[in-house]
């Protein structure tokens, strides 16, 4: 069996990251592991709290634990993941000025083999549970991102560029 590869996608809300996640996921014949804020807020609605933001971490890490597990069971070569721990901790900073211990904790320990950030070149796409559409916000968000990946030793690249071109040039 090979290794499984986890590959992270990251960015500001609505720049494809889960458009991007499903397009590698069938390019590369595996599972991608869902955002589950998104399954949070649609439950709960997006008046969240602080606390939330740690439940919301938590599910996150189980839905990468399961989706790892199902992965390598079906000896999948690669497992691709729509956010991690780096958008907790951006998100908690960014809207409460703190981030959670166990949020760090688990960027201490957690390993992937790479990240993709997707750029906020993309026209904002409106959904119930987004909250900054305004571009200046997007790209501050996008700036956070890129500093951490600089700031870490796991390979990373940048995703940019419009529909087609944005998939195929990752694919």
């Amino acid at each position: 069996m090979n290794q499984l590869k986890k590959i992270v996608i990251i960015g500001p809300e609505s720049t494809g990251k889960s458009t991007l996640c499903e397009a590698l996921s069938k390019a590369y014949n595996t599972f991608w592991c869902e955002e589950y804020a998104r399954e949070f807020l649609s439950k709960n609605g997006t008046d969240y709290t602080f606390d939330n933001l740690l439940t919301i971490a938590k599910g996150q890490i189980a839905n990468e634990e399961n989706a790892t597990q199902k992965a390598i069971k079906e000896n999948k070569s690669h497992l691709i993941i729509d956010t991690d721990m780096y958008v907790m901790k951006v998100w908690c900073e960014f809207v409460f000025g703190k981030c959670h211990p166990m949020i760090l904790n688990e960027i201490a320990t957690r390993k992937y083999n790479g990240y993709l950030l997707c750029k906020p070149d993309l026209p904002w796409v409106k959904d119930e549970l987004r909250e900054y559409a305004d571009l200046v916000t997007r790209e501050t968000l996008y700036h956070h991102y890129k500093d951490l990946l600089v700031n870490q030793g796991t390979p990373w690249f940048e995703v940019n560029g419009l529909y087609p071109d944005r998939i195929d040039g990752t694919v």
